[in-house]
C-alpha cells in the first residue's frame, strides 16, 4: 500500500537541500542534491512509517499539499517548494529494513548430520533461537 505525505524541500544558501514533513511532527532530513534530498525523504518517510507501525503508534493523516505553509517550517533557505513524497513501506522494508544477510557458523559435525538427516532449517532455527534469546516476541 502507497503511503503519501507532503513535504517541504529547501535549497539551503549554503548549498543541499533540507526537507521537512509537516504532519509527521516535523520529521527532518537532508541531500547534498535534490535527488539525493528525494531519496533521503522516501528512507526517513519509510523508516518513520515503519518504526511507527512496529510500536502500535498511530500515525497523523497526510495533509492536502495545498494546506502546507511552506514559510512555517523554516525560514533560512535560498528557494524552497512543496511535493508529495511517496512509498511503499511494505516493499521498502523488504529491501532495506527487513533484508536478510548471511552468516556463518560452526557446529561439530555430529550435530550436523542429524539436523540434515531431520530435515532441519538451520536458518529457521537460529532465527528462533536469536529471537528466544534476545526476548522479542515476533
Amino acid at each position: 500500500m502507497l503511503s503519501i505525505y507532503p513535504a517541504c524541500f529547501y535549497k539551503e544558501k549554503e548549498g543541499g537541500y533540507s526537507v521537512i514533513f509537516p504532519d509527521l511532527d516535523h520529521l527532518s532530513t537532508c541531500g547534498d542534491t535534490l535527488e539525493n534530498a528525494m531519496e533521503m525523504a522516501v528512507d526517513c518517510l519509510a523508516g518513520f512509517l515503519y518504526s511507527a507501525k512496529k510500536d502500535g503508534e498511530s500515525v497523523a493523516v497526510p495533509s492536502e499539499i495545498g494546506n502546507i505553509d511552506i514559510n512555517a517550517e523554516y525560514d533560512e533557505y535560498e528557494s524552497a517548494f512543496v511535493n508529495m513524497v511517496a512509498v511503499d513501506v511494505a516493499e521498502y522494508a523488504k529491501k532495506h529494513f527487513e533484508r536478510s544477510v548471511k552468516k556463518t557458523l560452526t557446529i561439530p559435525a555430529w550435530l550436523n548430520d542429524r539436523a540434515e538427516q531431520a530435515n532441519i532449517n538451520f536458518s529457521a532455527v537460529l532465527q528462533e533461537a536469536l529471537k528466544q534469546r534476545l526476548q522479542i516476541d515476533q
